[in-house]
């Protein structure tokens, strides 16, 4: 008996892959500061579990498979708040992020048809893409551009008669790259001219520090019929566990091809969409308070990894990640030592390699991702053990 060709082009999380040595070493007493994912410690705002206990129906029934209303509605609020007009047939909620990736691409990908991405991107995208019949098609940017990918003739010189979708998370994931409004009409250009569809992953669209505006290809009117956003409150309010997500469209034939998948699940968790639809009724105020305290995470890691002789990193202008090159030729090999035979005062860290964010074979081996979800102080000691690992790993 065989598998599919598809499931067997793809490969297991980067993210996770090497969790066993950790399991291990936190079995033999020693602490892991665990930087290599990107779960927010972050309390989720009260107001979700205040709602789901107010829901005082006797039956929790099927919702719509479109979305419960209040929640549809909620939504169209939230992007009004920044100019955008998004009534409910241009809403569709999903199964997180991820099950919008999985919708979209189904709906817009016939076999072999190509995607352009900037590299190194999330890693599940490779899935999400090769799962519908598609082939990714790498974007290659360099550390020492700070990611940037926004360049006319990197994406023409990528474009084939195949090529059928451009993807842009903004701000990103790994990279924390953040595109200006300029950056989004340069690539919707070139999507017009190439009638491109656009998957505008915006799920950390507020968190953009250092004076940046929030920003969406949604703003951009003339791009309406081609912009797919992608969105979640996953990360935004600290709720990955909810699994509430939406596809937003302009285009009404492609929403009317993704209803056909989403009547197929039949809908989304009921009592998780009452609890989404009290989060997209949060005041802007929250988002503030959010955004700096990951922000002064940010400028922690940073100053730390400063210190570490050789490292190459551009400060990330937004999404809570951290993309840097270290000064070794193999960090999985690095990773596994820090795991397994360093430690200082009985701690050591994990971080994410990054090879497995990137399309091209042989990219990426020294470099790692870093996620600033935890504490300051947290985040300052993992980074020095970074440093401290480093030194002890080159001299062995």
């Amino acid at each position: 008996m065989q598998l599919s060709k598809r499931v067997e082009a793809m490969g297991h999380s980067p993210i996770r892959k090497f969790n066993v040595y950790a399991i291990e070493a936190e079995g033999k007493g020693k602490k892991i500061y665990h930087l290599n994912i990107g779960q927010p410690d972050i309390e989720t705002p009260p107001c979700f579990m205040e709602a789901i206990r107010g829901f005082d129906k006797k039956v929790i029934a099927y919702s719509e498979s479109g979305g419960e209303t209040v929640l549809q509605d909620a939504i169209s609020n939230y992007f009004k708040g920044y100019g955008m007009d998004f009534g409910r047939r241009d809403l569709m909620i999903t199964n997180g992020g991820s099950e919008a990736l999985n919708m979209v691409f189904t709906s817009i990908l016939n076999p072999d048809d190509e995607v352009l991405i900037a590299e190194p991107f999330y890693t599940n995208y490779h899935t999400f893409i090769t799962a519908a019949g598609g082939k990714v098609v790498p974007l290659t940017t360099k550390a020492e551009e700070g990611y940037d990918y926004a360049k006319r003739e990197l994406i023409e010189a990528a474009i084939t008669p195949k090529t059928k979708a451009i993807c842009c998370i903004s701000p990103g994931n790994p990279t924390g790259r953040v595109l200006t409004l300029e950056d989004m009409q340069l690539i919707g250009d070139i999507a017009k001219a190439n009638d491109l569809w656009i998957i505008a992953d915006e799920v950390y669209r507020e968190f953009a520090y250092d004076d940046r505006e929030t920003t969406s290809f949604g703003m951009l009117s003339d791009l309406s019929d081609r912009v797919i956003i992608i969105d979640s409150i996953s990360k935004r309010f600290s709720a990955c566990g909810a699994r509430i997500g939406c596809i937003a469209s302009k285009n009404a034939d492609l929403m009317d091809a993704i209803m056909k998948l989403a009547q197929g699940r039949l809908c989304c968790p009921t009592l998780d969409q009452i609890g989404a639809a009290a989060l997209y009724q949060l005041d802007k105020s929250y988002y503030d308070e959010v955004k700096a305290e990951y922000e002064a995470r940010r400028d922690v890691v940073y100053e730390e990894l400063m210190k570490i002789p050789g490292v190459v990193c551009q400060k990330p202008g937004g999404a809570f990640y951290l993309t840097a090159k270290l000064p070794v030729k193999n960090v999985e090999d690095f990773l596994i030592y820090l795991l397994t035979e360093f430690e200082d005062n009985g701690e050591s860290v994990m971080f994410t390699p990054a090879a497995g964010f990137y399309g091209t074979p042989g990219l990426g081996k020294d470099e790692i991702r870093i996620a600033y979800v935890l504490k300051k102080e947290d985040m300052r000691r993992g980074v020095e053990l970074i440093r401290l690992g480093m030194e002890a790993y080159n001299n062995k």
